[in-house]
């Protein structure tokens, strides 16, 4: 099948990487002082147009500013924050391909973000170390190939979907060759910060594949839903492509009832699971993010008391070392 390829990889090649043009845009230049150079160097700034669409101008606290600005709150270093919070270089039995859960392994399909998430716990990850190329996924395919007790894909990064429908689709190829997968599992934040990627020709390799394909979305926010990511994720519902939603609890971006609860609300009325609510990774340059155990189960608490139980994330940690994510009521108080 031919794949051809959209003006979603122009609109990649166009993001916004430099702070202080970002600030401009959005009215704000007069906090330039509150942007830190070496955040910006360490882990660079990128935001697509469709996400800056989103962000209200003027507002400093804007929710969505919030996750991508480098300020100079990431230069406070903490001990207890590290540059691998998951010790992840500890599951790569090969690498790019990290196997921690039974029954599911994860690769590293490529190092490339849309969107620069400066909570990111991958933000100091070897990239280059694990090689994510198209050159390196036989090791990958030859590990997954005789562990049949390997049921589930995920296909993460960076984000899945930067790849080109023509290599993605070579990818899933090489993946359907080995019998004991059953499922593709797609971890993406793609759909709410650029829309455009999901095109008709990427459905339909989502959606003609044996295995069944699974997309978890990365939103924190209702408001990072314009008419562009709802169309978007409306081809995907329609598509018949199951729907779920993580999110990291964020201190000054969503630690609050009303912010989570309209966020449930929002991705259910479009057709999205809210499945999980991370408690934050402690990654190095994140921890003015951090909201305590016992606020979070608080606010846990308040979406249980209104809404359905079906709209109520599970409050998650996950800990390196564990055989799966740890419930919230299981952990310890901080």
């Amino acid at each position: 099948m031919h794949i051809q390829t959209v003006n979603w990889q122009k609109v990649m090649q166009s993001t916004y990487k430099d702070p202080h043009a970002l600030l401009n845009k959005l009215g704000l230049s007069g906090i330039d002082s509150n942007l830190s150079e070496q955040a910006a160097q360490e882990f660079p700034l990128r935001v697509p147009q469709s996400y800056l669409e989103n962000i209200k101008p003027g507002n400093p606290a804007d929710a969505l500013l919030l996750q991508v600005l480098p300020t100079r709150q990431e230069d406070v270093r903490d001990a207890a924050y590290t540059t691998d919070p998951l010790q992840e270089s500890s599951y790569q039995p090969v690498p790019g391909l990290l196997h921690k859960y039974r029954h599911r392994a994860l690769l590293i399909a490529t190092g490339a973000c849309a969107i620069h998430c400066r909570y990111c716990f991958r933000r100091h990850f070897p990239y280059a170390d694990a090689n994510p190329s198209e050159n390196t996924w036989s090791g990958a395919l030859n590990y997954l190939m005789k562990d049949k007790s390997i049921k589930e894909i995920i296909l993460s990064g960076g984000d899945p979907l930067t790849l080109s429908n023509n290599r993605l689709s070579r990818l899933v190829e090489l993946l359907i060759g080995i019998p004991h997968l059953k499922r593709l599992r797609i971890h993406t934040r793609i759909p709410v910060v650029m829309p455009c990627r999901i095109d008709e020709d990427l459905i339909e390799l989502l959606t003609t594949t044996r295995l069944q394909p699974v997309v978890v979305i990365h939103s924190n926010h209702a408001n990072e839903f314009g008419d562009k990511a709802r169309q978007a994720i409306r081809k995907l519902y329609f598509a018949r492509i199951p729907l779920f939603n993580q999110s990291v609890l964020l201190r000054g971006v969503n630690d609050s009832a009303e912010t989570l609860t309209e966020l449930s609300e929002s991705l259910f009325a479009m057709g999205i699971i809210p499945y999980y609510l991370h408690l934050l990774d402690k990654v190095e340059g994140a921890a003015h993010f951090h909201v305590p155990l016992y606020r979070a189960k608080s606010l846990v608490q308040s979406l249980r008391e209104t809404l359905p139980g079906y709209l109520v994330p599970k409050l998650v940690k996950e800990i390196a070392g564990e055989t799966a994510k740890v419930p919230a009521e299981l952990l310890d108080a901080e």
